[in-house]
């Protein structure tokens, strides 16, 4: 960047000359000085680029489809600069929030005002940040033990998994507030709390004003990713990142009731300001989401209508380019929080404040949604508490690993969308959707759910894991999913499971190479060794267990590629040694030998191509790698 015809590098080592010339009296006033002259500099190098290039920042007004003006009873929930316990995000009228260092002061003014709160540290980031969860009860419980004991319903709130989207954090930062200094403590005589402001501490501090385009504030939001450029919300299974193994630590200590991920949305325009969902009950906690459905939804819309806002479900259209074609109910799979919490039966909540609103529209109704869920759980909370123990004590003999959306059954529901129209651009050619800005009711809109079976597959008594994968039973551990380790060789029936047409990605996802693969399975009498884990499906956690371990399911470890070194050959065999050997093989095996000559008979390819030919000799040779594409954990009845 340049300032005249002088580059500010230029004028930063004009300085640093003067200032190192100065005798060491003046010295600390020079460096002093150079600070000053050097910060403005950098201070005006978006001015210097807009002057020199016509470039000026974008605000969102500029790229974003008209509002919808907002007005609601919520505004209420505001503090005054009279308020000694005013946040920062309500000081900028909740249009900024603070940064890690800011919210940390904040959260532990609150810590000493009042013993009901408490503060431990699940972990520390990559980049050293403590990620922390605030304990909220009535006795002030300061540990796991001490909090289940007192048999409350305990609402867990994680903000910040993407920590561009961190509306959860500044809405539970009033509310836990309001509890302690708002005359809302009654909650506690009923509820715990646990409530996670950041999660993504390293991404929340990657602030810029240009991290989201299709989000409506705060003015400076965090990055999406962590310091690692992995997205959190994409590692619930495999749990690759620090930041979600101490979530899974905290959930497996701490026990939650039901858990929120708040995020914000990308995608379509509509009226709804909070949208919401979770896996429906055809999934694996049926009882779960039958009480979702019951008691969670019509009271959250409810309080959230009554105060000004539109909560709705969460909207993923068919067509970008035509919204009128319907939405998509989508079923998750375990890498995101609310497949994962069907899988492990953890009633959990995943919302999508709607971006295109306002920040501080989208906060107020984040902090109606919780407050409301106060009181569901106050008054039905102990019915959910009965609705996932009797899914976590359900034994399917099969469960459903992935589902397909069901394109010949919709679904119909009244939507509260927004207008659009289709349009070209002059100026790049390119086609685009127009929102409006203007409310529309789309009558009977088509919602195309995720019920349709893609793949099934049996529950196992036993998985058997080779003590070598130390990855894998860490992160299982991780789970909390129980498993023992062998002290002496068994031989058992087993199945193993045998790859076919495997395709690796062409590109990494998650910094993981990813595979798909069909399977064959063989059912063979096998020596187990001592020092094996055995991982029994007859275990709170053994439907979760199956989703992990079954190399069919699309976020086992298997497909996020842990057991690739199956796909390796390390022996080889050369043709001098294999002519004599297919010689002895055919003679010692004649039917192998007609077995081979049928197949030239039949098989066009075969017969024309020598390597396969030479492949098929050596794959039925005793020299063969009996490991090679086999998955390397079988599972057995007994």
């Amino acid at each position: 960047m340049f300032l005249g015809d002088i580059s500010c590098d230029k004028i930063i080592n004009i300085l640093y000359t003067m200032v190192v010339n100065m005798n060491s009296i003046t010295l600390k006033s020079g460096l002093l000085l150079l600070l000053i002259i050097s910060s403005f500099i950098n201070a005006q190098a978006v001015k210097v680029k807009e002057h020199s290039e016509g470039w000026k920042p974008f605000v969102a007004d500029d790229v974003l489809p008209p509002l919808i003006g907002f007005k609601g009873e919520s505004e209420s929930y505001i503090q005054p600069a009279s308020n000694p316990w005013q946040t920062f995000s309500e000081k900028s009228g909740l249009t900024a929030t603070p940064n890690y260092q800011q919210t940390m002061q904040y959260t532990k003014r609150l810590l000493k005002s009042d013993n009901r709160l408490q503060l431990v540290t699940l972990g520390t980031s990559p980049q050293g940040r403590d990620i922390v969860m605030l304990v909220a009860s009535k006795d002030g419980a300061k540990d796991a033990v001490s909090l289940t004991k007192n048999n409350k319903p305990t609402l867990l709130i994680q903000a910040g998994i993407h920590s561009g989207e961190i509306d959860g954090k500044d809405a539970g930062l009033m509310l836990l507030r309001d509890i302690v200094h708002g005359g809302k403590g009654h909650y506690l005589d009923s509820v715990n709390i646990l409530f996670v402001p950041i999660l993504n501490v390293d991404g929340h501090e990657r602030i810029s004003e240009f991290n989201r385009v299709n989000q409506r504030g705060p003015g400076n939001m965090g990055w999406r990713t962590n310091s690692l450029n992995l997205n959190l919300n994409r590692d619930y299974s495999k749990l690759e990142t620090i930041e979600l193994r101490a979530v899974i630590e905290a959930i497996n200590q701490w026990q939650p009731s039901l858990y929120y991920d708040v995020h914000v949305t990308d995608g379509e325009d509509y009226q709804y300001d909070i949208t919401y969902g979770y896996n429906v009950p055809y999934g694996e906690s049926p009882n779960i989401a039958a009480w979702l459905d019951s008691y969670l939804k019509p009271t959250v819309n409810k309080a959230l209508k009554d105060k000004g806002h539109l909560g709705g479900p969460l909207t993923f259209g068919i067509d970008s380019k035509e919204f009128s074609k319907g939405i998509v109910g989508w079923s998750a799979s375990p890498r995101f929080s609310n497949g994962y919490g069907d899988y492990r039966n953890l009633p959990t909540v995943l919302v999508e404040n709607h971006s295109l609103k306002p920040y501080k529209q989208r906060v107020l109704g984040t902090y109606v949604l919780l407050e409301s869920t106060l009181q569901i759980l106050t008054q039905h909370g102990k019915g959910l508490i009965e609705a996932t123990n009797k899914d976590k004590s359900r034994r399917p003999s099969e469960i459903v690993v992935a589902w397909d959306v069901n394109f010949d059954k919709p679904q119909k529901m009244d939507f509260y969308g927004m207008d659009y129209e289709k349009k070209n651009d002059k100026l790049t050619g390119l086609d685009f959707i127009a929102w409006k800005g203007k409310a529309k009711l789309y009558e009977q809109l088509p919602v195309f759910v995720m019920n349709k079976v893609k793949q099934k597959v049996a529950v196992p008594q036993f998985y058997w894991i080779p003590e070598q994968y130390h990855t894998v039973i860490e992160r299982l551990k991780s789970h909390g999913i129980l498993m023992t380790q062998l002290e002496e060789n068994k031989t058992k029936n087993v199945i193993q499971l045998i790859s076919q047409d495997h395709k690796l990605s062409d590109n990494t996802f998650e910094s993981r190479q990813m595979v798909d693969s069909k399977f064959i399975s063989k059912l063979k009498r096998m020596e187990i060794e001592e020092g094996t884990y055995q991982v029994a499906t007859d275990q709170e956690l053994g439907r979760l267990a199956v989703a992990l371990l079954d190399p069919r399911a699309p976020d086992s470890f298997f497909a996020w590629g842990y057991f690739n070194s199956m796909f390796q050959r390390t022996e080889y065999i050369e043709s001098y040694a294999m002519i004599p050997m297919a010689k002895l093989l055919f003679e010692r095996q004649p039917n192998l030998l007609k077995e081979y000559e049928k197949l030239k008979e039949t098989n066009k390819a075969f017969a024309a191509d020598q390597k396969q030919q030479f492949e098929w000799i050596y794959r039925h040779s005793p020299f063969y790698d009996e490991q090679y594409l086999k998955y390397p954990v079988v599972m057995s009845e007994q």
